[in-house]
């Protein structure tokens, strides 16, 4: 699947099964809200560790846990997410409909996809991904792991500008890194600053 070893956790191991796992990957994708992305990006992996799933990771096993067990897995110091139990339901949805959907493999979403569009289409279908997160994985998808159905880059514009550091499709490094963040925060301060004047103008 990889042409790279992704660089989103921060932590080689996390890295590894982000890379190798796709449910592992997509998983972490769901967990990228609301929380620094390295964190969410850990969490397939302190998932692994902390219910003992085998790798890779089984959506037909996560779909059968009980959902308590798996909401205490998640909100364990240090948890997983800042609303470890609602985003803990939120992975167990994605792994159900991944095991009943795509045949337990989550690679087929975008094996199976017939080109760009329809990829995005069943990205965005996925518990956890509106519109603009479904256009970053498939940025991230054709950027960093070489799957590139025909029209992927005009399915997840603007994200999958070369070099445009908008998402995490174009972390690679601690400096992409700080690129992607500094980008993030001026867009947000931007968008603050026209919300106020907008306000005032009323």
């Amino acid at each position: 699947m990889p042409r790279r070893t992704l660089r989103l956790a921060g932590e080689p191991a996390a890295d590894r099964l982000l890379t190798r796992d796709p449910l592992a990957l997509v998983i972490g994708m769901v967990l990228d809200q609301q929380v620094p992305l390295d964190w969410a990006f850990r969490g397939p992996a302190s998932m692994v560790e902390r219910l003992d799933l085998a790798v890779p990771m089984d959506a037909a096993h996560i779909a059968r846990i009980d959902p308590d067990v798996l909401a205490d897995a998640f909100a364990r110091p240090p948890s997983l997410h800042r609303y470890p139990r609602s985003m803990a339901e939120r992975v167990q949805a994605l792994a159900s409909l991944v095991a009943e959907e795509y045949g337990n493999d989550a690679s087929r979403i975008w094996t199976d996809a017939v080109d760009g569009a329809a990829l995005r289409a069943r990205v965005r279908s996925l518990p956890g991904f509106g519109d603009q997160k479904a256009r970053i994985f498939v940025a991230l998808l054709g950027k960093q792991l070489g799957i590139r159905p025909a029209g992927w880059q005009e399915a997840c514009e603007p994200f999958g500008e070369p070099g445009s550091y908008r998402s995490v499709a174009d972390i690679v490094d601690e400096q992409s890194l700080g690129e992607v963040r500094r980008r993030k925060k001026e867009a947000k301060e931007a968008a603050k600053a026209a919300r106020t004047a907008a306000s005032s103008s009323r």
